[in-house]
């Protein structure tokens, strides 16, 4: 069949004005209003026909020249706009990519648009913050989901703040959101405190969030993994895992392991350590609580660790091996403030930022034991 709308055609369409024979000019028509060859007489004709045949009773011809007139720049706006207000299967094409349809006109169609018809303009490419904004404003959970997903999409940190306020509690939501490549740092701050043990653990190794705001998830998450370790239940895979993320995103660093042991995490220490001095964990375990002490040293050295930060490792060790949880209220917390004394009492080597937030998470630790 060819392209082209020839005499045959129209005389064929009024021997037999079936839908079939209709959709087949519908795609010619739309295929020739593509060509550059036209005259300005034989244009206006054409749009003349589609404008007559974006009227056809049957949706099948309607799709059919949606289909083919989606991205055509030429397209008549108000041809475009009939389109894009017709049932989902005429208008979803259009919807998705027509360059015709202004921020003003995809406004208005969000507002009177079904939950196809967000999603199709959720997705289009370079979406504008007005036509973002008026979909977080009216659309559904699975639209917004696309629209964060759209990495095209114009998303600043106040539309990205609407998102969050208006789903705090949708996963469907917070998961693309949190997948983005780049989310500003208040945004990624505020997602902490709404998203699951999974996402968290995404923002803390993809974003750049501030080193305290780090470090307190991964302790948090690895406290709550070690309730599992208590009840004979332990995945060391899923925090091998963890701390390779951490590694390739830059985010493993002397100071959170340090800050990892501070708070009783041996687990978390050792896992890293085996991971940078690419040792097996069951030696690494070995070396780092040789009782000669060289063991330590040897594996830290071949991890690549700053050598200051040696002293402050093996302190937290020799408290963490001397003082055993005592089965009281409060043992855990007991026992992080001995480790962080101790360190703080005889280590004096720390970065500030460091010493900053062992002091900040002492004053916690007490307030905890005297409530």
């Amino acid at each position: 069949m060819s392209d082209q709308l020839t005499k045959d055609d129209v005389s064929r369409l009024l021997s037999d004005p079936s839908p079939n024979s209709r959709s087949e000019l519908a795609v010619k028509i739309a295929k020739q209003f593509s060509a550059t060859s036209l005259s300005e007489s034989e244009r206006r004709l054409a749009e003349d026909i589609i404008r007559f045949m974006a009227r056809d009773a049957v949706v099948r011809v309607r799709q059919s020249l949606a289909e083919n007139l989606k991205a055509n720049p030429a397209l008549p706006r108000d041809v475009a706009l009939m389109l894009a207000r017709d049932v989902e299967a005429v208008a979803i094409p259009v919807l998705s990519v027509s360059t015709v349809l202004t921020d003003a006109d995809l406004v208005e169609l969000v507002r009177t648009g079904t939950d196809a018809k967000h999603t199709a303009i959720a997705q289009r490419p370079a979406l504008s913050a007005s036509v973002a904004d008026a979909l977080i404003d009216t659309a559904s959970e699975g639209a917004v989901a696309a629209l964060v997903a759209n990495e095209s999409a114009d998303l600043g940190e106040r539309t990205l703040g609407r998102v969050i306020e208006r789903f705090a509690d949708s996963e469907t939501v917070q998961e693309p959101l949190v997948q983005r490549a780049r989310l500003p740092i208040t945004i990624a701050e505020r997602l902490v405190a709404v998203v699951s043990e999974k996402l968290q653990q995404h923002l803390v190794a993809n974003h750049d969030l501030p080193a305290k705001v780090a470090a307190d998830l991964i302790l948090q998450s690895r406290e709550r993994a070690t309730v599992s370790l208590f009840s004979g239940e332990s995945d060391e895979g899923a925090l091998e895992r963890l701390v390779a993320q951490l590694s390739r995103s830059g985010r493993l660093t002397p100071s959170l392991m340090v800050r990892a042991l501070c708070m009783g995490d041996a687990a978390f220490f050792e896992t890293a350590l085996s991971f940078l001095a690419n040792v097996p964990l069951t030696n690494a375990r070995l070396l780092i609580h040789d009782a000669g002490r060289l063991g330590l040293k040897s594996i830290y050295d071949k991890a690549k660790q700053p050598p200051a930060l040696l002293p402050a490792c093996r302190i937290a060790l020799d408290v963490l091996k001397e003082t055993p949880y005592d089965g009281e209220a409060h043992d855990i917390e007991r026992h992080r403030r001995r480790v962080i004394e101790r360190i703080l009492t005889q280590y004096e080597d720390l970065a500030a930022e460091d010493l900053d937030y062992l002091l900040d998470k002492l004053g916690d630790l007490m307030r905890i034991e005297t409530d």
